[in-house]
């Protein structure tokens, strides 16, 4: 969770499919890009949290969540239309984000 080249795909990733969710929930195409903190206090909503060093910054935990996206959805553990089906259901970031990482929390081994 903390290799950086996975942190900045992970970022576009994250921002891709939260850009797809939004899309599909308003009939139009929009871009949107998800806040460092929405992604960090869905880690540790998620339990994920306890997985990183226990000094490290918002920004840290927000790279290490675009990490374990980006990564889950590389080796398969979930699929993009997955992801996007999950933020789709939730109308509040955070909550989406939340259960998408408790599916990878689930699927991938720690």
């Amino acid at each position: 969770m903390t290799d950086h080249g996975l942190a900045s795909l992970g970022d576009t990733y994250i921002n891709f499919i939260y850009s797809l969710a939004m899309s599909e929930r308003s009939g139009k195409p929009l871009g949107a890009k998800v806040r460092g903190s929405i992604l960090a206090e869905a880690l540790k909503r998620a339990g994920l949290r306890e997985h990183m060093p226990s000094r490290v910054s918002k920004h840290a935990i927000a790279d290490a969540a675009e990490a374990l996206a980006v990564y889950a959805w590389l080796k398969k553990h979930v699929t993009l239309e997955e992801c996007v089906s999950i933020l789709c259901s939730n109308e509040e970031p955070v909550d989406g984000l939340t259960k998408l990482f408790l599916l990878i929390r689930d699927r991938v081994k720690f």
